[in-house]
Parts: structure tokens; sequence; C-alpha cells
């Protein structure tokens, strides 16, 4: 078993296992130490909890309760299995499951609504979208509870005080943008849970906090790019991010070209600017 930690903060810690157990192995049995989502990647495996057996293949999903004493077998498959696996704080588990049922140990089929943000997940994880895992995470739990529930969360209304305090919140996010900055700092800047916070916030400003500080930081470095003649590694740390790769690849998703060729047209854009003023074609 192979365990990589995508993010662990005090709410929420996104965990990517990749097993190679075979099925000759004996399974043991296991606790679940907080509640959890995980959706299954790849391969198959079995899931006996409660004394029901689950066979999960990709697609599927296991929901874990604190305490819940579980065994996972591997009698189908030799190629292991991979999930990405949320697990909740008991106060963010508390905010999402306030209705009877939701944190049943148990296995869920492939649902089309719980794959597609599994995979937006695990392409947050990865780092090729513009989303934060921590709040990937919570929206896969949050659907969750939706679908075992079968009742929708609705749009929070949300008061003129609650607003202000989303704005103001969004104005820290931009002043504080190359730093280090997660949904938990946030949200108690805010002085709300993260799950509550993070509901306000997007229905407020139409973005989630991570969208909102990965375009503050794209907005700065877009500034600094067009003004300077910084290296692009140093523009890529000064602004926040974490390294130059993740940089490169998100301001050409945003801008379309890298952040060189964007400097290189700004740079022509002004002396386009400065010929047509010395040759007199502006302001005659």
């Amino acid at each position: 078993m192979l365990t990589t930690t995508a993010l662990r903060t005090g709410s929420i810690a996104v965990l990517d296992y990749r097993c190679t157990v075979d099925r000759q192995a004996r399974p043991y049995p296991e606790l679940h130490d907080r509640c959890s989502v995980s959706y299954v990647r790849a391969g198959s495996f079995g899931y006996r909890v409660g004394g029901r057996t689950y066979e999960l293949v990709a697609g599927s999903v296991v929901v874990g309760r604190s305490g819940d004493e579980y065994v996972c077998t591997h009698e189908h498959h030799d190629g292991g299995d991979e999930c990405l696996s949320f697990h909740l704080a008991p106060e963010v588990a508390e905010a999402l499951g306030t209705r009877p049922g939701v944190w049943r140990s148990t296995g869920l089929p492939p649902i089309p609504a719980l794959m597609v943000l599994g995979e937006l997940a695990q392409a947050a994880a990865d780092g090729t979208v513009d989303v934060g895992v921590e709040e990937a995470g919570i929206r896969f739990a949050a659907r969750l509870a939706e679908i075992v529930t079968g009742r929708a969360e609705r749009t929070p209304a949300v008061s003129a005080r609650d607003r202000g305090r989303a704005v103001e919140t969004a104005m820290w996010i931009d002043a504080h943008a190359h730093e280090t900055v997660d949904l938990e700092r946030t949200a108690a800047v805010a002085g709300w849970s993260p799950f509550h916070f993070l509901r306000v916030f997007a229905a407020t400003l139409g973005v989630t906090p991570h969208q909102y500080l990965v375009r503050s930081r794209l907005r700065h470095a877009a500034r600094i790019l067009a003004e300077t003649s910084r290296a692009v590694t140093d523009v890529a740390y000064d602004v926040g991010f974490a390294d130059l790769s993740n940089f490169v690849r998100t301001f050409r998703r945003a801008a379309g070209i890298s952040p060189g060729a964007f400097r290189q047209a700004a740079r022509g854009e002004r002396g386009l600017v400065r010929k047509r003023l010395a040759a007199g074609a502006i302001g005659t």
C-alpha cells in the first residue's frame, strides 16, 4: 500500500491511496478514524463492513463512519487499486451530514454525479485545474450527502452583512495572495466554518475562494510581467505559486500563451505606442 498525502489541514485530509496488495494477501481489520468518502479511481477491491460486502470498481465510492471497523479484500484483481480519499474533521462531517443516514459505512456503485466530481477532485489533486483540492473534497462529500438523503442543499440565503464579510475576505485574499493561503485560513479570517464560508463566498462572488486566490495571483503576475524584466521564476514565487511549472501551466491555461510570450506581447504593445508617439501619430 502506497499512500500520498495531497493535503492535510485541520478540516480535511486528502489521501491518494495506491494499493499493490495481490489476491493472495490475507485481509485484516482496519478502523475508520474519521468520517470519510473515497473515490475509486482505478482497479477493484472488496469492502466488508457491518456484515455486508461491497464489490467496488472504478467510479465506485466508499463511505466510512468514524469508529467503524472494516476489511478490504482483493480477490478479483492483481493490478491493485487507486483511491482518492477525503477524511473530514468532525465539525465538517457534522455540517455536511446534518440529515440521518449520511455517515453510514457503505459502498456505493458508480454514480455519474459523483464520478464527475471525483475526477474533478483528482485533477485538483494533480494541480491541472483551477480548483482547490480541499474545496473539491468538500464539494464531493456534500454531493454525496445530497444523493444519500435524496435532498439537495439549497443555495444559502446570504444577508447583506454576510455579503459584506465575503467581500472583505476577498480583499484580504487579494492582499495576501503571495502567502500560503488555504480554505481553513480564509474561513478563520471571515469567522466562519470552512463549509459555511465556502458556500457563502461562492454564492456572493460567483467563484470559490481558491479560484479567486489563483486569479489574484495571475493578475499580480500579469502586471509584473508587463511592467518589469524580472525572471519568470521570480515572478511565480513572488506572487504565491509554489513551483514554476504550476505557474506556467496555470498562466497558459488562463492567457492562452506562456508567461514569456505574454511579456513579449506586452512589450510589443508598449513599443508600438512609443513609435506612434515619436511619429506624432497620437495626440496630434
